[in-house]
């Protein structure tokens, strides 16, 4: 598990819609109809997150949800975060406001 440079981040960035390397993290910002779609959402998140032993940290208000990705271990990004985030986006499709 390789932490990755910053020309990998940003490499690694032009897959993944949506997602920013803000303050150390991969991070996405997602708006939901309503509560009940916003913790569906995070339940999916949760069990896949598991499966991979990879937990986002993420913080949620009603409709919102801001899920961030680093890997503790490493002490920055590696092949994990962009796996998950892949994986989010899969599982969570949210339409445009």
């Amino acid at each position: 598990m390789n932490k990755y440079s910053t020309e990998q981040i940003n490499a690694g960035l032009k897959n993944i819609s949506g997602w920013q390397y803000n303050n150390g993290a991969l991070e996405k910002f997602f708006l939901f109809k309503n509560f009940k779609e916003t913790i569906s959402a995070m339940v999916k998140i949760g069990f896949e997150a598991e499966a991979m032993n990879h937990h986002p940290e993420w913080m949620n208000v009603y409709n919102k949800l801001i899920i961030r990705l680093r890997t503790h271990d490493a002490d920055g990004i590696t092949d994990k975060d962009f796996m998950l985030a892949k994986k989010i986006d899969e599982l969570i499709q949210v339409p445009k406001p």
